[in-house]
């Protein structure tokens, strides 16, 4: 008796190992899906850790309700908690364009999820009272559980999203949560009420979340075609984003995290004024630094100068630069400029590395995301102006991408001006891109910058060096009284949520 005893304490404590791995994937899952729809990954991990430990409270409350064979409930449980946890990321993604308030269906999720996990720690405490004296009950639980709850923090960035993706990582630990029920359900016959049911219950549920995970690509697929409305060429879950390439007659589209990143029939036009301006305007381009622009566009047109003669370019996403390196359609449309022999690739995150790097650069040009997430706010900020500043000489020209004057004036003009308070010297200055509308951007500098053009590339599609025509704004692209945006208050995340809120 004493040995049976023993297995069981072992064998539920074990489950509560699973339970809180699991449940902590579920609750990632559903922050990364949010973060990767939505935008805004601070606010959307935080709305969710909030609800699902409000749910688990929920649960652990409702747990004293439960009457009868505590271990049936569990596994009962356990099964729910299989099922609602690993189709979640299934589920949401096909309804993301089918219902008008995702995140009702979200939160459903999540609530749902952590209810039913928080039931299974007061079960498992109940079904083990009488077998373990309550000190070591308590300690022995918690134990296991925060070693569980750890283990799956560090699996899920490192492991799980790069290797299974947002839709097999659920389903995956759906299938160990349903496999721990079919096990007890066997281990457990005699002391269930109901073991056939049980079962048919179990391998019923472990059946459908087989079925899901052999057939989730296609579903992924399938979701994501009716999300961005074209034929994908290309999808793949880096460690830090979504990449995602779509092909519609002759054109191609990026999606980084649901972000449209350029069309292939008008990139042209944004790349070239991103770089044209600076490059002609600079007294020197023999050091050239790029920070973002992985997909080596702007690396094409600065190696159409022939003065230059190195390029750094840092960019966090390894596998984003290789894939514009390696893959034949993208070569053609960078021009194979990420293989050239005057660039140096840096894979690191670029806040980090302007603060530790020494060398001066006679061009810097900044080619970041739009400051939709806290992540990416930080790489406009004041702070990091500051430490770009140590990398500029006297003459240095940057450029800065600072996203569309026309739907996010606020924002624009916070990047402008937080530029300023590091640059005696900034010029705004923006152009009309079909893919995104007008777009903005800014020119800063230690020295007085003038219209004056040093040197001029022929053969641009785009830009005419008619810069003056360019840095003027209507009053429909203006903003009165922004802040200036540091890394302490984020101001500019909240104006780009709020503007861009708007027009999606």
């Amino acid at each position: 008796m004493d040995r049976k005893r023993l297995s069981l304490e072992i064998l539920l404590l074990s489950s509560v190992f699973v339970i809180a791995t699991c449940g902590l994937i579920y609750e990632l899952v559903a922050g990364a899906l949010a973060s990767y729809l939505l935008g805004d990954s601070v606010k959307q991990f935080s709305f969710i850790i909030g609800v699902y430990l409000f749910s688990m409270g929920v649960g652990s409350y409702l747990a004293k309700f439960i009457k009868g064979s505590l271990i049936d409930k569990f596994i009962e449980i356990e099964i729910l908690v299989g099922i609602v946890g690993g189709i979640s990321s299934v589920v949401l993604f096909l309804l993301f364009n089918t219902v008008g308030h995702f995140e009702w269906a979200l939160y459903l999720f999540v609530f749902s999820t952590g209810c039913l996990v928080g039931l299974e720690i007061p079960l498992l405490m109940n079904i083990l009272q009488d077998k373990v004296q309550f000190k070591d009950l308590v300690s022995n639980v918690f134990a296991f559980d925060y070693v569980g709850a750890l283990l799956a923090s560090v699996l899920f960035p490192l492991v799980l999203i790069p290797s299974l993706g947002i839709i097999k990582t659920p389903l995956f630990f759906g299938l160990i949560n349903i496999s721990i029920a079919i096990f007890l359900c066997f281990y457990l016959k005699n002391d269930l009420l109901k073991p056939f049911s049980l079962k048919v219950k179990s391998m019923g549920a472990f059946l459908l979340l087989l079925v899901l995970f052999i057939f989730s690509d296609k579903i992924l697929a399938f979701s994501e075609e009716k999300l961005y409305g074209e034929n994908i060429v290309y999808s793949h879950n880096s460690p830090y984003q979504r990449i995602v390439l779509t092909r519609n007659s002759n054109e191609f589209r990026l999606y980084l995290n649901n972000n449209l990143q350029f069309s292939s029939t008008d990139e042209y036009r944004y790349h070239e004024a991103l770089v044209h301006p600076a490059m002609s305007m600079a007294k020197k381009v023999d050091h050239v630094l790029i920070l973002g622009g992985g997909d080596g566009f702007a690396v094409r047109e600065v190696l159409k100068y022939k003065e230059v003669k190195d390029i750094t370019l840092v960019d966090l996403d390894g596998e984003m630069t290789n894939f514009f390196k390696d893959n034949e359609t993208m070569k053609k449309l960078n021009h194979s400029s990420l293989s050239s022999s005057k660039l140096k690739v840096i894979n690191k995150d670029a806040y980090v590395w302007v603060k530790n790097a020494t060398q001066k650069y006679d061009v810097i040009i900044i080619d970041f995301p739009d400051p939709s997430n806290y992540s990416l706010g930080k790489l406009y900020s004041l702070q990091f102006y500051k430490e770009l500043k140590n990398r500029t000489t006297q003459d240095t020209r940057i450029v800065v991408q600072t996203t569309s004057p026309y739907f996010a004036p606020k924002s624009f003009w916070c990047i402008q001006k937080t530029l300023n308070q590091v640059f005696p010297f900034t010029k705004a200055y923006h152009t009309y891109v079909p893919s995104f509308g007008e777009w903005g951007y800014c020119i800063a500098s230690n020295d007085s910058i003038n219209n004056h053009v040093i040197r001029r590339i022929p053969g641009l599609r785009f830009y005419d060096y008619n810069f003056l025509q360019m840095s003027y704004f209507s009053k429909d692209m203006m903003a009165k009284e922004v802040e200036v945006n540091r890394l302490d208050n984020q101001i500019l995340v909240r104006y780009f949520d709020e503007e861009w809120g708007k027009v999606q």
